[in-house]
């Protein structure tokens, strides 16, 4: 028995080198046949959880999002909309789960439609209804507790009474030859458009409105008029509005400070839906910084938030808070429960026990997002689930979670897991979902009680060598201790040498971690023939707090040391490297860090810039949201030029000698293009070798097809050319 034993393990040992060489490494046109999974929901009887699924068109450079389905209990995932049509996006029941709504703009603009759905079969049923006409679009639709109305959002005028005035006036400015615009106050341009006054706000429709014929009622009810967005701008995350479980009243997130250029004091509202003449009602108007994503408890009984305590600060850390509904001091902050008080993590996407005694949360920590329990009555948050994951949410009448997870080697699909008799919901002690959680070993396998539903991407994903994330860590700048990731090429031979792409994450308030990435993705810059070497500097989230704010004040100290010191100890530690053929990539934090190292370093044979800050003065002239360089540098440059000056490259041109590749977006109001040009031009004045990549229609991201086809094409194009690996 022992010699067959000896003998089956030598025979694994021989094949499974085989059956990795048999998988090719990923190419750019695998990444655009992956189904990219959004938002998802489950069904009131727990029997269905229905997903967003984005199919990507490489040769007609589109982006189509479709309506999914898989059983909770397990099966086949399946379409439940055709394949034709521009798409369907953001699926809700209804309360009895008899009916959908979905967004589509499958008649023109994007509009709120219903259906009717088989609850045993998991079926569209019937032909779907238009429930929404309104000129300026409706989008982010959720049921009322009783089904009978719908909330949604869209972007208005905010002088406009009307939608006949909203209509009128798009049209005007669509006919007129006059493009001109008049600024009266600053962000007048965000993320990636220039303001056209509208703003937006949470309206109210019957959710048996039909929109056919032109049916005014149907443009619903402005229920938050003002010169204010409600909700905020967002890049996701989850809503920042909701109904009370009683339908009488509804909570949202708003900016109503007068320079929302310089604030991030969002507050969290009430407004009474029974009383005609109700007046918003501000929660949190004590804390000036920012409070958001309101949800009520089942019961009622509590109002759930994120907070942050700093003013002007985008990165402080996110908290979970609670306020008791009924409590006559309800205003004032003694009334709060800070639920996080001792977690010194940033809170993410959350949700709550069915039981209203505690909530379900995800938080980053050195890499991963794991899945944490915190019971309202306090105490310590208990970890559930390991590895990346978001928004898990409780399904009826079961122990049993779902929630989105991803990793390095795989993009999102969705999972389930199911609780012990211990961690029952409400009851949650002791043990965990994963046994392995208290290790971080990213080699181990998850529990059985952890298991994948959605599994749309494993056909392509089978034909592909996934390298995973390796972790290690290293002492930093002042003997700091700091986590890096490496990620090895595919077919890896630990007896040759690899050239190195050394990554540099943005945010700065960002991390590398196990976790996907369709823009810069590990395996992808891996897949040639490369180490791939990430490191977390000061600034990183998932360490604490205090690692964040090291970064305050200190864009070119501390953090600039901590990467240093990491491809420093990657290179000792890996007899592998190639330390003489490394080229340094990174975009926004991670390109200005780029700019400053090649100004302080010429360790490397190449560069990739991509919207990195260059001139920290004129960033702060031409980006939009002021609190971040103003928090970032202490200030204004005119009452603070010597910090501002002090950490920013242009001012040590003379010693760059690094090959470098400039990239910029011409629509990325974060950091302006001419942060970009400005980086070129120098270059080429002091006649470095460069070369400058410019999008005329992409922002601060690269999102269109082809575009990115073109940026990975010439990004690792530029690396092979300055490290030897592929001449041009």
């Amino acid at each position: 028995m022992i010699r067959r034993t000896l003998i089956a393990i030598s025979f694994l040992i021989l094949i499974l080198p085989l059956a990795a060489e048999n998988k090719r490494p990923l190419t750019f046109e695998d990444m655009m046949k992956l189904k990219r999974i959004g938002d998802f929901t489950v069904s009131p009887d727990g029997k269905w959880v229905t997903f967003t699924a984005v199919d990507v068109s490489l040769e007609a450079n589109t982006r189509k999002p479709h309506l999914w389905i898989v059983p909770v209990a397990g099966g086949e995932s399946r379409r439940l909309t055709a394949q034709q049509g521009p798409g369907e996006d953001r699926l809700r029941f209804s309360p009895d789960g008899r009916t959908v709504l979905f967004t589509t703009s499958r008649d023109g603009g994007s509009q709120i439609w219903v259906q009717n759905f088989d609850t045993a079969q998991g079926a569209l049923v019937g032909a779907p209804r238009k429930v929404t006409n309104i000129s300026t679009e409706a989008d982010g639709a959720i049921w009322s507790p009783d089904g009978k109305s719908i909330l949604f959002v869209s972007g208005v005028y905010p002088d406009c009474a009307d939608d006949a005035c909203n209509k009128q006036r798009d049209e005007a400015a669509e006919k007129s030859k006059v493009k001109a615009k008049i600024f009266t106050h600053l962000l007048f341009r965000h993320w990636n458009a220039y303001g056209n006054g509208k703003r937006s706000h949470l309206f109210l429709v019957e959710a048996d409105c039909d929109a056919a014929g032109g049916n005014t009622a149907c443009t619903g009810k402005d229920l938050t008029p003002g010169d204010h967005d409600v909700p905020p701008f967002s890049l996701g995350g989850q809503d920042q509005y909701q109904f009370s479980p009683d339908g009488k009243e509804i909570a949202y997130t708003s900016n109503i400070e007068e320079i929302e250029a310089t604030s991030t004091n969002s507050d969290v509202f009430t407004l009474s839906l029974t009383d005609p003449n109700a007046k918003p009602n501000n929660l949190t108007s004590e804390n000036k910084g920012s409070d958001s994503t309101p949800m009520y408890s089942p019961d009622g009984k509590w109002l759930a938030f994120r907070s942050q305590f700093r003013a002007g600060y985008e990165s402080d850390r996110f908290r979970l808070r609670l306020i008791e509904r009924q409590s006559p001091i309800r205003r004032h902050l003694a009334a709060f429960m800070d639920l996080t008080e001792n977690f010194d993590r940033w809170v993410d996407s959350m949700s709550w026990a069915p039981d209203s005694k505690g909530l379900f949360m995800t938080a980053g920590d050195m890499g991963e997002s794991p899945i944490y329990f915190v019971s309202v009555g306090g105490g310590a948050q208990r970890l559930l689930v390991t590895g990346t994951n978001d928004s898990p949410t409780p399904v009826p009448n079961s122990r049993v979670i779902v929630f989105a997870r991803n990793s390095v080697r795989y993009p999102i699909e969705l999972y389930k897991a199911e609780l012990t008799v211990g961690q029952m919901i409400g009851g949650i002690e002791g043990g965990r979902i994963d046994s392995e959680a208290a290790n971080r070993n990213p080699d181990t396998k998850p529990t059985d009680n952890v298991v994948v539903l959605s599994k749309l991407n494993d056909a392509v994903l089978a034909e592909i060598q996934m390298q995973p994330a390796e972790p290690f860590w290293f002492t930093g700048s002042e003997k700091a201790k700091v986590q890096g990731f490496i990620v090895k090429p595919p077919n890896f031979d630990a007896s040759k040498k690899y050239p190195v792409k050394f990554l540099i994450h943005g945010g700065p308030q960002g991390a590398w971690g196990d976790d996907w990435s369709f823009r810069w993705n590990p395996n992808m810059f891996a897949s040639d023939g490369y180490v791939v070497v990430m490191v977390n500097p000061r600034g990183s989230t998932g360490y604490g707090q205090k690692f964040i704010d090291d970064i305050n004040g200190d864009w070119g100290g501390r953090a600039y040391q901590d990467l240093m010191l990491g491809l420093d100890y990657a290179e000792k530690t890996y007899s592998f490297i190639d330390k003489d053929r490394e080229c340094v990539l990174g975009a926004s934090y991670g390109g200005y860090a780029v700019n400053w190292t090649i100004t302080h370093s010429t360790r490397f044979e190449c560069a990739v810039s991509h919207d990195g800050m260059f001139n920290t003065e004129s960033a702060y002239g031409t980006t939009e949201e002021l609190w971040f360089n103003e928090w970032e540098f202490k200030g204004t440059p005119w009452a603070n030029r010597d910090l501002y000056r002090k950490w920013s490259p242009h001012l040590h041109v003379t010693n760059i000698k690094t090959p470098t590749l400039v990239v910029h977006g011409q629509l990325d109001y974060r950091l302006d293009v001419s942060e970009g040009f400005q980086l070129f031009t120098t270059l080429q004045r002091l006649h470095v070798p460069s070369k400058m990549l410019y999008f005329p229609d992409e922002g601060h991201w690269v999102l269109k097809p082809q575009n990115s086809q073109l940026w990975y094409k010439t990004v690792n194009g530029w690396v092979d050319q300055w490290t030897g690996t592929k001449k041009q």
